[in-house]
């Protein structure tokens, strides 16, 4: 038996079930066509028992064969928005937060010169 990868290990819970629902959708999927296990593997490229897997949400199954499975429903296209800049809450949060950072660090350092200025010409307003 191949050794497991420690990024499968490290697989959170709601990733695990994430994968079994996709998983279960694909399988819905393809007895909602009428189409048998022998026909969705020849059409994916792969065994039977990989399709079994796939339809289990098994993590060990190539990204590669349920791009062709998603594919074969016509939902491929959804891969690419999955890890989109604009969908990613925790980089858009810590760049909201230096922008609001460097926004103070810029606000305190016109007051500064403010200051300066009008000490120099003998009018604090």
């Amino acid at each position: 038996m191949p050794k497991q990868s420690k990024a499968i290990d490290s697989l959170t819970p709601a990733t695990l079930a994430a994968l079994e629902t996709m998983g279960s959708h694909l399988a819905l999927a393809r007895v909602r066509r009428h189409e048998s296990l022998a026909t969705r593997a020849k059409r994916i490229g792969v065994s039977i028992p990989t399709v079994m897997k796939i339809e289990n949400g098994d993590p060990t199954v190539s990204m590669g064969a349920y791009a062709s499975a998603l594919w074969l429903i016509g939902r491929d296209s959804e891969l690419s928005r999955i890890a989109s800049p604009e969908l990613d809450q925790e980089a858009m949060e810590r760049d909201v937060a230096a922008a609001v950072k460097l926004g103070a660090k810029r606000a305190r350092s016109a007051s500064a010169s403010y200051a300066k200025r009008a000490a120099k010409h003998g009018s604090a307003e």
